[in-house]
């Protein structure tokens, strides 16, 4: 069976489909699809993997852990939740618990666009995302250190000003405003941006300039992006990507101050 056809079979099992058929015969023949629907496994909710998972009681004790669930998150998105700059996953590890679930539920809902993504979570309850976002909200990594930004005296000026201080006859607020001082997310659900693979960084500005990437109304990130000039964004994802955090670094507590701009899923 084609990897294709494979994983579009295991996912047909997975969500809500009966072994019975064409599903069942095609599971049943192939090696690579009971792999493939292994993996899924370790995603699944606790009733599912108890439902599909060996009747062995050792077996079902090594599955029931979300460390152990959350193991297909790390094909993509690095060992522990922590991806390197290499490639295009983010980070998630840290990040702060109310941004984790918002972007699960704009995955579930359709908001962002990442079949993957968007298939995963397509049953999942509102309190095994909750559970997602806490358990990797909860992992104290370490980031990855500093490294050349490739950027001229000029471009660099111009991401580290826009950091900064913004640009407010544009109606640009600085990054720090409410992403943290330290660039590093703040509570209840405003994500750290430092050491983020600078094409993810890149790729959601676009997303959202081209109106492929929603937050629940109203989308500030989105008025925000649609002021940037591409050059701004290319030095910015550049210039953030490049930057480190020491060990032991957490999302800022709320702030008690109004946002310069509406957000609706900066407060959740």
């Amino acid at each position: 069976m084609g990897p294709l056809r494979c994983v579009r079979t295991v996912l047909a099992s997975f969500f809500g489909h009966r072994y019975g058929g064409a599903v069942g015969a095609e599971l049943a023949g192939g090696k690579s699809c009971s792999i493939a629907l292994a993996t899924l496994l370790t995603l699944a909710s606790p009733a599912a993997v108890h439902a599909f998972a060996p009747q062995d009681a050792t077996a079902q004790t090594a599955m029931d852990t979300m460390a152990q669930r959350m193991q297909a998150c790390a094909l993509c998105h690095g060992k522990e939740g922590r991806a390197t700059r290499a490639g295009y996953f983010p980070r998630i590890a840290g990040k702060p618990a109310g941004y984790l679930f918002n972007q699960l539920k704009n995955f579930q809902e359709g908001r962002r666009s990442n079949q993957t993504m968007n298939q995963f979570l397509l049953t999942m309850s509102d309190d095994y995302l909750h559970e997602i976002a806490d358990y990797f909200a909860a992992l104290d990594l370490p980031y990855p250190p500093a490294a050349s930004s490739g950027l001229d005296a000029a471009q660099q000026g111009l991401a580290q000003s826009l950091a900064l201080h913004g640009a407010p006859e544009r109606k640009i607020p600085a990054c720090v405003t409410c992403h943290g001082s330290q660039l590093a997310g703040r509570l209840p659900a405003t994500p750290g941006l430092l050491s983020l693979p600078a094409f993810y960084l890149s790729g959601q500005l676009g997303a959202w300039r081209t109106n492929t990437r929603k937050a629940k109304a109203p989308d500030c990130m989105a008025d925000i992006a649609k002021r940037l000039e591409p050059e701004e964004i290319d030095a910015l994802a550049h210039w953030l990507s490049s930057q480190s955090l020491p060990a032991g670094t957490q999302p800022e507590r709320a702030s008690t101050q109004l946002l310069p701009l509406a957000c609706g899923s900066a407060g959740r």
